[in-house]
């Protein structure tokens, strides 16, 4: 046998490499062949795998070195050399007589190769032999599988096919009741049709009669609005002559007693009693009710009316948190512009029972301020505010003192309205 490598079996070949590869390093670096000796640095594992042909190469051309691997191998071997000496026929005898070169040591390589070569076709036969086996396994499971699924579509087919034929016999029971209750209908259609076709020519009748009536009535109305129009003018002629007498009488009444011209207001007395008397800081606790400013704004729609304000009650009714002087303020800046566009007699009274000196106020254009006097409560100047005001004209008073509105609300014409409700409107 030749001393190539490419005549080893594949086997022996692997098996010769790793031997090889192992010995390698155990060479001194003079006996390591130039193209080796960067393997010889490796690893066993990694000269095997990068190397592994240029060792065989070099094995084979250089029995020198053949030699000093054999050497090494068989001191690194010792188990298989030991199996090598008493002939046992392996694939790792076989490498490692490859390198010691024994005596007939070419034959044990042909008996593994021959040996290997049956054992490849045996394996090949048994493989191919459990393949097909599988296969055949494979097939008679997939047969039993579409067996077992066939069986259970054609149980669902059939269970589907009896519910769909139940389904037809009641959708053609459904659909015979349906064309009986549609025939019916239809003939209670016919027969509702004919009866609104006589009902429409009866209204029709009776409209046209009520559009007669209505035009004979829409005469009788104009006939009878020209005469209540002429009534009407000569009860005005009438109502216009008479009032031209009452105003020419009353002038010429006040011509003869010859009375001078009314100037200033009842409240104009009570205000001059207060500022004989002086006025106080104010220490009341007002009400927290809320109430419809709609009411101010109908009050002060009326001709000659006097709105009283109630000062602190209203003020503390949203301003409790500021100082006395802030709440003054704030009220008559929102009163002011009141005045000026109603022309109503604004009048406040701020309670000064407890105070030893009236405060500082400029009261705005329009609006009078009055401070009640130490020891009088702010409720009595109101009461004869009140008071001073003759019988029918229009008062209102702005507070939420219950016991104030219990007094004057007694009184013809005047009117109590809550303190939220000014509040609101000037907000």
């Amino acid at each position: 046998m030749s001393e190539a490598t490419d005549a080893l079996p594949e086997p022996v070949r692997a098996r010769v490499i790793v031997y090889a590869a192992d010995a390698l390093g155990a060479l001194p670096p003079d006996r390591v062949p130039g193209p080796l000796k960067r393997a010889a640095l490796f690893t066993p594992s990694r000269r095997a795998r990068i190397a592994g042909q240029q060792i065989l190469d070099q094995l084979a051309g250089d029995a020198d070195f053949r030699e000093h691997i054999g050497v090494q191998a068989r001191a690194r071997q010792p188990e298989v050399a030991g199996r090598l000496a008493e002939g046992d026929a392996t694939v790792e005898t076989a490498a490692l007589a490859y390198l010691v070169r024994p005596d007939g040591w070419q034959d044990l390589v042909m008996v593994v190769n021959d040996t290997g070569a049956q054992a490849d076709d045996s394996g090949r036969a048994a493989n191919e032999i459990a393949s097909l086996r599988r296969r055949l396994d494979a097939a008679l499971a997939e047969h039993a599988t579409l067996k077992r699924s066939a069986k259970e579509s054609i149980a669902t087919a059939k269970e589907e096919n009896a519910q769909l034929r139940r389904k037809l016999g009641e959708a053609r029971g459904q659909a015979r009741a349906v064309r009986g209750e549609a025939d019916r209908v239809a003939a209670d259609a016919v027969e509702r049709i004919s009866r609104l076709e006589a009902d429409l020519s009866s209204a029709e009748g009776e409209i046209r009669r009520l559009k007669t009536q209505v035009v004979a009535m829409e005469g009788e109305l104009a006939r009878a609005q020209r005469s209540a129009r002429a009534g009407r003018d000569e009860a005005t002629l009438r109502a216009r002559l008479l009032l031209d007498t009452l105003v020419q009488a009353g002038q010429g009444l006040r011509q003869e007693l010859a009375l001078p011209v009314v100037s200033g207001s009842p409240a104009d007395q009570v205000e001059a009693h207060l500022a004989e008397s002086g006025t106080r800081v104010s220490s009341a606790v007002g009400s927290r009710a809320v109430d419809d400013p709609a009411h101010v704004r109908e009050v002060l729609a009326l001709p000659q009316v006097h709105l009283i304000v109630d000062g602190y009650n209203v003020t503390r009714a949203e301003w409790d948190d500021t100082p006395l002087e802030s709440q003054r303020g704030r009220l008559l800046r929102g009163l002011a512009p009141l005045a000026a566009q109603t022309g109503a007699e604004v009048t406040v009274v701020f309670d000064g029972m407890h105070a030893e000196s009236r405060p500082l106020v400029q009261a705005p254009r329009g609006v009078r301020v009055l401070f009640s006097p130490r020891d009088v409560l702010a409720d009595d100047v109101i009461r004869d505010l009140v008071a001073a005001e003759p019988p029918g004209r229009p008062v209102a008073v702005v507070t939420s003192d219950q016991e104030i509105v219990r007094d004057v609300v007694r009184r013809p014409g005047v009117r109590a309205i809550g303190s939220r409700a000014l509040l609101r409107l000037l907000g």
